[in-house]
């Protein structure tokens, strides 16, 4: 087992249950494809990673998919909110040993493996990295330790999440990470690099 787990957070790609703001402008099944070109982008930029790795569903576990059982640990997410799904999958790894934590979400084609090798840098100073999204949440979150107050009293998906999850920061170290763009709406997209087929 290494120190450091990098976790991915993902929907199960199901016509109709990804993306759904995305859905609204270009269709179900182009959403779909975007999102399987998501965890794809995902996929690669942390296969190589030095860490351990391991991908949380959100509602059944796919033992043949992008995911090779060789690279990735799999597992399934707990009941909850956002908050209470990602409290619950960070004690499951601190629990097994691991001393730095990161959890990415799989909305990202500007996430790079260097911004993930650098959010563990950054957490050998401090307790906490946290790479902000243009959208006022955040695409990862990176702790030594737990804090279980950043996953409670939280409006997910929202535009006040990071500025909340700071204010419950007050007194300890936290690294902010650049700024990245997460898809979520048609806008997200024309953003990215990312060209519709």
């Amino acid at each position: 087992m290494k120190t450091n787990a990098l976790l991915i957070f993902t929907r199960n790609p199901t016509l109709g249950k990804v993306k759904t703001r995305l859905a609204k402008s270009i269709g179900d099944e182009k959403a779909l494809e975007v999102y399987k070109d998501l965890l794809q982008h995902t996929m690669l930029q942390t296969q190589y990673l030095d860490c351990d790795k391991y991908v949380f569903y959100d509602s059944q576990i796919i033992e043949n998919d992008i995911w090779d059982n060789k690279i990735y640990n799999k597992k399934l997410q707990a009941d909850g909110d956002l908050g209470q799904r990602m409290q619950a999958a960070f004690e499951t790894l601190f629990a097994l040993g691991h001393e730095k934590c990161i959890i990415v979400g799989s909305d990202l084609f500007d996430l790079q493996t260097i911004d993930i090798k650098h959010a563990f840098h950054a957490m050998d100073y401090n307790e906490i990295a946290i790479g902000p999204a243009q959208d006022g949440g955040y695409y990862l979150l990176g702790l030594q330790k737990m804090f279980p107050s950043i996953f409670k009293n939280k409006k997910w998906g929202t535009s006040s999440v990071l500025a909340d999850t700071l204010n419950d920061l007050p007194l300890h170290h936290v690294y902010l990470l650049k700024t990245l763009n997460d898809i979520d709406t048609i806008e997200d997209l024309e953003q990215s690099n990312y060209q519709l087929k």
